[in-house]
């Protein structure tokens, strides 16, 4: 089996930020990335931000990946970003909240099983027939962030310029150990987490960084097999434009409480071929 590109989406949260998503597919594995926002200036990896480093460096290592299981596929990942961040960082980091992070869902193809790992919160589906079958984080998780963002709302959500109390919060979250993303340390797949599921030719495969899957879990505008019947109809620009408008119209992050008036949104999906 093998996996046909079908369309891909990939927007940036603001015009003038870089996106520090990526996503691809090769023959039979495809991944999507979502790099976490830089929480200080450029410096560690050089003029580049820390995000969008990772997110690179990650899709060079996916792209060329070619391992006997999704375990082996990660590691290999790991080893690549450990050893380029040895070679490239400039400094020590200010602390662990400046090491280069991401989120990431990467898919394979075994004999008759869709092999799925991940780290953070992008989220997948897989689409058999009438069945819709979820895979990645549960939706509770972004129940929380959206509790912790609602919890700074006087601290002016949504602003591109991060007010003191809001940067130092999002600071302390992204240095308590234990923390499961794709990182630059020899232990980042430790917490990798694992799915295996069958699959046959003709399924569809969506995969969504969370700026992306918010239609399903921050928002709630579908619910899964609703996403998935919406996609085959209107295609993936369609969904984005929709998203956009959600965020429009709540620009105070009062009805959805976030950080950010739109993050980085990006979805690939790929069908099963024989």
């Amino acid at each position: 089996m093998h996996f046909d590109l079908i369309q891909s989406l990939s927007l940036a949260g603001a015009s003038d930020t870089p996106n520090d998503d990526r996503a691809g597919a090769a023959h039979a594995h495809g991944w999507v990335i979502d790099g976490a926002t830089d929480l200080g200036p450029p410096g560690l990896m050089g003029a580049r931000g820390g995000a969008a480093w990772l997110s690179g460096e990650a899709h060079a290592a996916f792209t060329a990946a070619d391992a006997a299981s999704i375990e082996a596929m990660c590691e290999a990942v790991a080893a690549h970003l450990a050893a380029a961040y040895a070679a490239t960082r400039t400094r020590d980091p200010l602390g662990r909240w400046e090491l280069p992070m991401a989120a990431f869902l990467a898919a394979r193809l075994a004999e008759n099983t869709l092999e799925c790992g991940w780290l953070g919160d992008c989220v997948g589906l897989l689409r058999s027939g009438d069945r819709v079958t979820r895979f990645g984080p549960v939706r509770e998780a972004k129940d929380a962030e959206a509790e912790r963002a609602a919890s700074m709302a006087e601290h002016g959500l949504g602003n591109v310029k991060k007010s003191a109390p809001i940067l130092e919060n999002l600071r302390v979250s992204r240095s308590r150990p234990g923390i499961a993303v794709l990182g630059v340390e020899p232990e980042t797949m430790r917490q990798l987490e694992v799915a295996r599921m069958p699959c046959a030719p003709g399924d569809e495969l969506l995969l969504m960084s969370d700026g992306f899957s918010a239609l399903i879990d921050a928002y709630a505008a579908f619910d899964a097999t609703a996403l998935m019947d919406a996609l085959a109809e209107h295609g993936l620009a369609r969904l984005g434009i929709r998203l956009r408008e959600i965020e429009a119209d709540d620009a105070a992050c009062t009805r959805f409480p976030r950080f950010k008036i739109s993050d980085d949104a990006t979805a690939l999906w790929l069908r099963i071929g024989g």
